[in-house]
């Protein structure tokens, strides 16, 4: 059946060049490249993974920076608030007294503007009661 003549080992080494050939020319820069191609996949897929990581830290320190920002703005606005009720009071009671003491004030000057005025009416009144006895008794008699 088989003839072990020189072709059958001429066929093997044939075979065995053919595969030595297109394992140096096709195969190893192939294998290479998928093998550069892995390397980078795999690098890029670890840096986005602690560029994740990182933007995820960094999200949750700007949050919490945030919230603090936010309770101190309110400490801030609330203390501002209270501020200005106990200026406001302030002023409040100022006014009230300046308005009191204006108050009494004016009610002094009306009392003594009523004094002066009930002076004078006296006067007056003793000045016509006089005038009137003079006329009605005549002089000689009033004094």
């Amino acid at each position: 059946m088989f003839d072990f003549d020189a072709t059958m080992p001429l066929m093997a080494v044939q075979f065995l060049l053919l595969t030595a050939i297109l394992n140096a020319v096709f195969y190893k820069p192939l294998t290479k490249a998928l093998d550069e191609r892995d390397a980078y996949i795999r690098n890029n897929q670890a840096t986005a993974k602690e560029s994740l990581a990182k933007a995820e830290s960094l999200v949750k320190e700007y949050e919490a920076q945030i919230a603090a920002a936010r309770k101190e703005s309110q400490s801030i606005v609330e203390k501002a608030q209270a501020e200005a009720r106990e200026i406001t009071a302030q002023k409040t009671a100022e006014a009230q007294k300046q308005v009191q003491t204006q108050k009494e004030q004016a009610a002094q000057e009306i009392q003594q503007q009523k004094e002066t005025a009930l002076a004078t009416l006296e006067q007056q009144v003793d000045s016509l009661s006089r005038q009137i006895l003079e006329k009605i008794l005549g002089p000689e008699l009033v004094k």
